[in-house]
């Protein structure tokens, strides 16, 4: 693990500035690196996929540990860095994608997965910038076993919130219909360089055994949906005429039309993504 002299150092050697844009703020506590891979229960020959590997902090431990690491970093400077890094030492057990991670959430091990199934995890230092857009592609499947995510408190608000609170939506059904949260660890926000304006906890999620994936045309409508969210259920019958029959089962559930959608429990969301995937 770097300290933060050696993290400055080096970027400075590598001619390169942080981004803001692409939420580049390196982990430079050891402790917290250890604990992302205790919390992911991390084995040799473990397959891992890596988002925003940065500087390899997370990296280096993976790769000591003996699993196989397909790691997607977007900035080319980090990159080549990386690559040379770690190509060299560990030929057989290391992978990079130079790429957006959020057109391709799973690295290259997505080329050898192709729509099976396969026995992954991820464990990532997540760049907040893409956090929800990245999330949203891994649950379209093929999905990991287990994830711990670096990730701003905030952001793990919206993941996990409950239905009825103001932080619920369309990112919080997606997610709790396919893993279930453990517990994790809060993360401060000096544990990173340049230190960022906001407070990071470490999320620990686990496959449930009947996950539910929805459809693409169904996430589609409920993020509509929910950029009413202030709209009563009834109203947006209205507008979004597929979702009549939807808000007759709900009635029928004694769920008014009055209701808003985030006031509408997980179950509930599901039974709508059999109407419109008919």
């Amino acid at each position: 693990m770097l300290t933060p002299t050696q993290t400055r150092r080096l970027l400075r050697d590598l001619k390169l500035r942080p981004r803001k844009r692409l939420g580049q703020n390196f982990l430079i506590d050891s402790n917290i690196a250890r604990k992302s891979l205790a919390l992911a229960n991390v084995n040799s020959g473990d397959v891992i996929v890596e988002v925003g590997p940065g500087l390899g902090a997370l990296t280096e431990q993976l790769l000591q540990i003996g699993a196989h690491v397909y790691a997607v970093e977007i900035d080319y400077t980090l990159a080549k860095f990386l690559e040379q890094t770690f190509k060299p030492r560990f030929p057989d057990t290391f992978n990079l994608l130079h790429a957006d991670a959020v057109d391709f959430p799973l690295g290259n091990l997505q080329k050898s997965l192709g729509s099976k199934r396969g026995s992954f995890k991820i464990v990532a230092n997540l760049p907040y910038a893409i956090s929800t857009p990245w999330m949203e592609a891994v649950l379209t499947g093929p999905l990991p076993v287990s994830m711990v995510l670096l990730i701003q408190k905030e952001t793990a608000g919206r993941f996990t919130a409950d239905c009825g609170t103001k932080e619920f939506g369309a990112i919080s059904i997606f997610l709790q219909a396919a893993y279930q949260r453990h517990k994790g660890h809060s993360v401060s926000r000096t544990c990173f360089y340049p230190v960022p304006k906001v407070d990071s906890i470490l999320l620990n999620l686990s496959l449930q055994k009947n996950h539910f994936i929805y459809s693409k045309q169904t996430r589609l409508l409920i993020r509509s949906l929910f950029t009413q969210r202030r709209k009563q259920i009834g109203t947006l019958a209205k507008q979004f005429p597929e979702i009549a029959p939807w808000t007759k089962r709900l009635a029928a559930s004694g769920i008014d039309t009055k209701t808003r959608p985030e006031a509408i429990p997980l179950e509930h969301w599901q039974i709508l993504d059999e109407i419109v995937s008919r």
